[in-house]
């Protein structure tokens, strides 16, 4: 499953216009090209850091679901849930604000965040989005 995000940014004039000229020039594609290109070297460039945060900190990495299921096998060990991801967290459509508030102790996100508006507002409402 390939999830993407759209962002928004503001560059100056001169930036800009250096981008263009690299994709007139034919180093790129198109603007985009080159955005996701300066992206991509920039997160290689920090890789070391990165992967040093993910491990210290305890990060998932990737695409995590929770289920009914799922979160009912935690509610019947007694164990909330702090769970800490970079990627996409999904929360099935059919899980209960009730259910979540019983087993989500807090959720970290550096990506995103699907859910249901109840569950989300739940989970908000309890401070447990982060």
């Amino acid at each position: 499953m390939s999830e993407t995000e759209k962002i928004t940014i503001n560059l100056n004039v001169v930036d800009l216009g250096k981008i263009d000229l690299l994709v007139e020039e034919g180093f790129y594609t198109n603007r985009t090209d080159f955005i996701r290109s300066a992206i991509r070297s920039g997160l290689r460039e920090n890789k070391r850091d990165i992967d040093a945060t993910i491990i210290t900190k305890n990060y998932l990495v990737g695409v995590t679901k929770l289920t009914i299921g799922s979160l009912e096998r935690h509610l019947k060990i007694g164990k909330m849930m702090d769970l800490k991801t970079i990627g996409l967290v999904i929360i099935d459509g059919n899980v209960t604000p009730e259910l979540a508030e019983q087993t989500i102790a807090n959720i970290t996100v550096k990506g995103r965040l699907k859910m249901s508006k109840e569950v989300r507002k739940r989970l908000e409402s309890l401070g447990r989005i982060n």
